[in-house]
């Protein structure tokens, strides 16, 4: 289940050679402390919780409210645990980087000594949570960026990010595998959203009639739907590659999950199949952006939603505990603790 997604504004720059240098020890001294005082599962859970995530970045003195923390952050997380002498490591990043992520987990095979068959479901997790985040879920923003956060037992949580140019926004999006129960049904906990806007989410508890409907039509040669992939633009069904529905009708997807991942099968492929099944079937897909809260102003339009309090002041607790504990000189010290209580207090 993913635990959140948040908008930032859209940031190009990049983070100062001595920045990064200070935020990749602070940011390996912090994590030390959650996990020797936690535990690597609490790790985890907090660092998939947008908030926990905008506070970390606080305390590695990053400026928060930027497209550019996640990236940053999550770049100096990996750096900072990549031996895996902690037990965690940071796997993927930003671009071409992203697209290393199944190499570098079959690398945790010497790393963690985990089984082919934990590597193969890491890999799988991977994939899909790239795939629900940039075509099942075709919210406007292209992902370019996805890290995904590993332990020793293979419990994992991913953090990924995505831009829309046209309005000057990144959305994040967070994922915790010990919530995970279906990765295409309700996968979001929490939503963190400055923006909003009409979205085609085949991953709603309303579309499960059109990814079942989406799986059966690709089970029938796709040939027999070209008369409507052809139709009129009113119907706005495009698409002129039939490549990705081909390659789904030869391997006979069982389910949704396995419908999208198959090769080829891109955001356009996706989205003409819930169309078709609304068209043939009369089967809708859902048209709701999920995003339940502003991250920044604690609502939309003016209309905060409940922030939960016990969760907030555990997360900053936690934190507070590892930076007192971290191996790093009183005056860092003083200003992460600061940095942490002027972000609590905004």
């Amino acid at each position: 289940m993913k635990t959140g997604v948040a908008d930032l504004p859209l940031h190009y720059g990049s983070c100062p050679r001595w920045l990064f240098k200070r935020m990749k020890k602070l940011g390996k001294a912090v994590t030390e402390i959650i996990v020797y005082e936690f535990g690597k599962d609490e790790f985890l859970k907090r660092i998939s919780d947008p908030f926990f995530f905008q506070s970390f970045s606080c305390v590695l003195g990053f400026d928060w409210h930027s497209s550019g923390v996640t990236t940053t952050v999550t770049g100096a997380l990996k750096e900072g645990l990549k031996s895996g002498e902690l037990g965690i490591v940071v796997l993927g990043g930003k671009g071409k980087a992203s697209r290393k992520t199944p190499q570098e987990i079959e690398k945790l095979e010497k790393i963690f000594s985990l089984s082919t068959s934990k590597i193969e479901k890491l890999k799988i997790a991977s994939r899909l949570s790239a795939k629900v985040d940039n075509s099942a879920l075709q919210d406007g923003f292209q992902l370019y960026h996805h890290s995904f956060f590993v332990s020793e037992e293979g419990k994992w949580s991913v953090i990924q990010q995505g831009m829309n140019p046209e309005i000057h926004y990144a959305r994040r999006y967070h994922w915790l595998s010990e919530k995970v129960k279906s990765f295409v049904v309700e996968p979001h906990l929490a939503i963190c959203c400055d923006t909003k806007g009409k979205a085609l989410n085949m991953v709603a508890k309303e579309s499960e009639d059109c990814r079942k409907t989406s799986v059966d039509l690709i089970k029938d040669n796709p040939k027999k739907l070209k008369k409507y992939l052809l139709l009129d633009k009113k119907h706005e069904i495009d698409l002129k590659n039939f490549r990705g529905l081909t390659n789904a009708y030869e391997f006979q997807p069982k389910n949704y999950e396995q419908l999208i991942l198959v090769k080829g099968m891109g955001p356009k492929s996706i989205r003409a199949l819930a169309l078709l099944s609304k068209l043939i079937y009369g089967k809708e897909p859902s048209w709701k952006d999920p995003v339940k809260f502003s991250f920044a102003h604690g609502g939309k339009d003016g209309h905060p939603y409940p922030v939960n309090r016990k969760t907030y002041d555990k997360s900053i607790e936690i934190l507070k505990t590892a930076v007192e504990n971290a191996k790093i000189g009183n005056k860092e010290k003083m200003f992460a603790i600061k940095r942490l209580k002027d972000f609590y207090l905004k």
